[in-house]
């Protein structure tokens, strides 16, 4: 594991990122509501856990660090291989990952679909932020 391979600049683009596409998805204009009657939520959510923020900060930040260490890996920096990177972790790891979680807790495909895209969109993101910037 090559720590001197990562940009951090990279790394912090990609959090940056990360929550953006966070605030956007989950608008209460977009998947919002769909997403916390799917949780088995309702009313208006309360003012959450300021950890919540700070361990999501944190999450974005070690998925970066882990895209860019497999491009590191892979020894490419091209834009269309941080893409097929970022949908390959998607795609073998994370949705079927959040996929168990989501039917285990009894949220359904819904739920898990509203989850994973917001997962595919940043992994595809960062995968190409950090290439790009590479």
């Amino acid at each position: 594991m090559d720590l001197g391979s990562i940009n951090w600049i990279a790394v912090v683009v990609c959090v940056v990122f990360s929550m953006v596409s966070g605030f956007v998805w989950y608008h209460r204009r977009v998947f919002f509501p769909a997403w916390w009657a799917g949780i088995g939520k309702s009313g208006e959510p309360g003012n959450p856990n300021p950890m919540i923020w700070v361990l999501t900060l944190v999450a974005a930040a070690v998925q970066a660090v882990f895209v860019s260490l497999l491009l590191s890996v892979m020894e490419s920096n091209t834009v269309a291989a941080g893409v097929q990177a970022g949908f390959m972790i998607w795609l073998g790891f994370v949705a079927p990952t959040n996929l168990v979680n989501k039917l285990f807790a009894g949220h359904g495909l819904k739920v898990w679909a509203i989850e994973a895209g917001n997962h595919l969109v940043n992994f595809i993101a960062f995968g190409a932020i950090i290439a790009s910037m590479g």
